[in-house]
């Protein structure tokens, strides 16, 4: 059996201050309405502790207010009380919206297109977030976010490698020292990043070949991250992922929060904080650079000071 919070609180109409603030808090909880003034929410959801915060602030505000603890009293009870949380209304408009941006995005630049994606990912965090008895419809919503998230970046980086099965190789990084490393041209987030931390931690004297084409990566050369490169994705991992478990740098917690940004940006996922930023200073560099070693230069800063920036965060 579910165990709910049940509050019941009687506004004054006016100020009507008190009741919009309590509206909007009351919505962003995602409790269910049994009638005016009675609000439902299951007692283990995320939001649990912002409806208690929120009947004490009506106390205090001297009006009415009543929290109480229950549980239905049989099955058919608690049934209805979970029918009141169907987010399915929610999904079915943003596979709506998903359909239109589909259709949008084929055509938009390439800044637009990572904005429309951004947006539905924010939007359906947002219903995720409310969505405390979760079914298929949520599954299939995922899938069709991912499927637009895959699509947009093929179309912004051709020759994104696909995933391959299998376990990351720990190695030592004396044999990788002063080679030759390629990838191909135009490098985004993950390849620049990825560059990054082999100059940093791996090879100092590394340097890089961008390719036009994966097919031609020089002999003895370290390819990474192109189909059949030596470093690419590896189950859900991106390429600089790889490359840190590979070498044994995911125990720096920069590093490792680093490779979260990294992933966020380069195949979606969890949300990270400062995604927003790099990307706009990335595609910053890329306006400015033609050239992908002048592009390189100047993007070692920039991941320089988010490792010291992330090593620093609480």
């Amino acid at each position: 059996m579910v165990d709910w919070l049940l509050l019941a609180a009687t506004l004054p109409s006016a100020p009507s201050a008190l009741r919009v603030r309590v509206w909007r808090s009351l919505r962003a909880t995602g409790c269910a309405s049994l009638r005016d003034g009675v609000y439902l929410l299951p007692a283990d959801a995320p939001t649990a502790s912002d409806l208690r915060d929120l009947g004490t602030t009506i106390a205090e505000a001297g009006a009415d207010s009543h929290l109480l603890a229950l549980r239905a009293s049989d099955a058919e009870q608690e049934a209805g009380f979970i029918a009141l949380f169907d987010r399915s209304a929610a999904y079915a408009g943003f596979a709506q919206k998903l359909k239109a941006a589909r259709s949008a995005s084929r055509d938009a630049a390439d800044a637009e297109q990572r904005q429309i994606l951004r947006t539905l990912e924010r939007q359906l965090e947002a219903i995720v977030a409310i969505d405390f008895f979760p079914g298929k419809t949520k599954d299939s919503v995922e899938r069709s976010l991912a499927t637009l998230a895959a699509e947009v970046r093929l179309r912004q980086s051709p020759g994104e490698p696909s995933q391959v099965a299998g376990s990351v190789e720990r190695l030592s990084s004396e044999a990788f020292r002063d080679k030759v490393w390629a990838t191909r041209k135009r490098p985004w987030v993950d390849r620049l990043a990825t560059a990054w931390l082999v100059r940093r931690f791996v090879d100092p004297k590394a340097r890089f070949a961008w390719l036009d084409s994966a097919r031609k990566c020089p002999r003895g050369a370290i390819g990474f991250d192109f189909d059949g490169a030596r470093f690419t994705h590896v189950g859900d991992k991106v390429t600089f992922e790889v490359v840190a478990e590979a070498f044994g740098l995911r125990d720096d917690p920069a590093v490792e929060r680093l490779g979260q940004l990294v992933h966020y940006l380069d195949t979606g996922g969890i949300p990270v904080d400062e995604a927003a930023g790099v990307e706009a200073m990335v595609r910053g560099l890329h306006a400015r650079h033609a050239d992908d070693d002048a592009l390189l230069a100047a993007a070692l800063p920039l991941f320089d000071s988010l490792h010291a920036a992330l090593w620093s965060a609480p």
